[in-house]
């Protein structure tokens, strides 16, 4: 099975080719360039440095959100033309999911977290098992303060540390530490794991196809979990006029 993986929910853009067991390639991004200028470049890259065949691909897999609304909708644009123009199933990877893969097989509580303006932040619970990633608290948008009351419980329960990963960390690493989550056993993933990954995307998508959760290019739509910024104060506008 080979799959064409694709990542621009967030800072960084990632497109990756994994198939069954092996990743083939990934091109991975961080850096001040909108994705609309690097995702299609570095697709053209991989193709050309693996000389694969895009009609050989079984499906595209793609981070679905939330994140970053203008990221999202790159992603989903790319994703769907190249699934409507090869014909090929699109697979929905909740970007907060795809996060976690990073650290597939950790022993610890996995909490990818992004930052969401307004004081919150995009986030998920994880924990894997033999069998793969297991959902604790699935993706939201919460307040710090409030991830941190379900980390808490769930520490408790499990008797876990937690591993943190994602564009949050250096935005809310040192309120975690000195207050929210003070005197817990935390820590941060390294440099080298902690972004977007399309490999992980890539990986995750396999499990996904294999379960038949799959769909059609021109059915798929982006999760941004809540509204953009123009639509909130558009609101706000009407509401006052």
């Amino acid at each position: 099975m080979r799959i064409l993986a694709l990542d621009s929910s967030g800072l960084v853009a990632s497109v990756a080719v994994v198939e069954d067991d092996q990743l083939i390639a990934e091109y991975t991004v961080n850096y001040k360039k909108t994705h609309s200028q690097t995702l299609l470049p570095m697709l053209d890259e991989i193709v050309k440095m693996t000389e694969l065949d895009l009609d050989t691909i079984d499906a595209i897999a793609v981070s679905g959100g939330p994140g970053s609304f203008t990221g999202l909708r790159i992603g989903s644009a790319t994703a769907k033309g190249l699934g409507l123009a090869l014909k090929k199933p699109l697979i929905h990877i909740p970007t907060l999911e795809g996060l976690a893969y990073n650290l597939c097989g950790s022993a610890d509580i996995v909490c990818p977290i992004m930052d969401a303006r307004r004081g919150q932040v995009y986030t998920g619970i994880y924990e894997f098992d033999e069998n793969g990633l297991i959902i604790l608290e699935d993706q939201m948008a919460v307040s710090i303060e409030e991830l941190g009351g379900k980390l808490k419980e769930h520490m408790k329960k499990t008797g876990k540390k937690v591993v943190f990963l994602g564009d949050g960390v250096p935005v809310f690493k040192e309120k975690l530490a000195e207050t929210i989550m003070a005197g817990e056993s935390i820590f941060f993933a390294p440099a080298n794991v902690n972004r977007q990954r399309a490999a992980s995307v890539g990986t995750l998508g396999i499990r996904y196809y294999r379960e038949g959760k799959i769909e059609s290019a021109a059915d798929y739509q982006p999760d941004y979990l809540r509204v953009s910024q123009a639509e909130r104060e558009r609101k706000e506008r009407l509401s006052h006029d």
